[in-house]
């Protein structure tokens, strides 16, 4: 079974490369299931109901969020009504949506996603990640095999340390939040797959997709700004994840590394 895991979906311009080379990457890795994040998704800020459904349209299976999940306040009655669209399953009982979605490829084998979000340096008041990732797992996750984690985390220790706490339980591993791709994809000797981070789907030429004089005066200054999606052409960062079926476990991890027009 191959996976395709894609990065921080950032604003019009990462939307702009999706449409353009997601059905390619699907048909040209033989992809049977489509992961994407999608919490930066409104302009940096969020996924909207409207957005959150032309992603699904265009091909993926599940989208997950991180600390930007509830943004927009349009999209609260979404994340209850659309079982693909994920937010952190260690948010406090009370939010809206879930963490956990169950899908099913073309020939009718399932996949189980799990959202997680880390707690060092990042907003909030979260349950433990690690704690979460137990009762799901134990919970049977629909009699899924193949179980792939989105770790939403700041701090490569965190992700690194759940990947290893998961190590033989779980298909993958692949981080997301920094919107860097990292160069250390690997399989763990339990068979999961793992990556700091997949990077992100999003302006190519902003810093981590954002306005580049925005993210400059911030730093100069130290005076608040909001910081807007920047302009200009767009990059594709994700990862391919071969999984056994059988099994669950992984056979091989590559880096998606794309730039518009190439």
């Amino acid at each position: 079974m191959t996976i395709l895991f894609l990065g921080d979906l950032f604003g019009k311009a990462g939307l702009r490369i999706l449409r353009s080379r997601l059905s390619h990457l699907v048909d040209r890795h033989r992809v049977d299931f489509t992961i994407v994040n999608v919490e930066n998704a409104a302009d940096g800020f969020g996924i909207t109901p409207e957005i959150a459904a032309e992603v699904l349209d265009l091909g993926a299976n599940c989208l997950t969020t991180g600390n930007h999940a509830f943004d927009r306040r349009e999209s609260f009655d979404f994340f209850d009504a659309e079982p693909r669209l994920l937010r952190p399953l260690n948010y406090p009982p009370g939010n809206p949506g879930r963490g956990v979605h169950v899908g099913e490829t073309s020939s009718g084998q399932r996949v189980a996603v799990l959202n997680l979000m880390g707690r060092v340096h990042m907003p909030g008041a979260l349950d433990c990640p690690f704690r979460a990732a137990d009762a799901a797992i134990a919970n049977g996750l629909g009699g899924a095999r193949v179980i792939v984690v989105d770790m939403h985390a700041e701090v490569c220790s965190e992700k690194a340390a759940l990947a290893w706490h998961l190590d033989g339980r779980v298909s993958a591993v692949a981080g997301t939040h920094t919107h860097v791709p990292t160069a250390d994809e690997r399989i763990f000797p339990g068979g999961t797959a793992f990556i700091t981070d997949v990077g992100m789907v999003g302006p190519a030429e902003g810093v981590i997709g954002g306005d580049r004089e925005v993210a400059v005066r911030r730093f100069l200054t130290q005076t608040p700004g909001r910081i807007k999606a920047a302009g200009g052409p767009a990059r594709l960062d994700g990862a391919i994840i071969e999984v056994d079926p059988e099994t669950g476990r992984a056979r091989s991890i590559a880096r998606v590394n794309l730039e518009e027009g190439s």
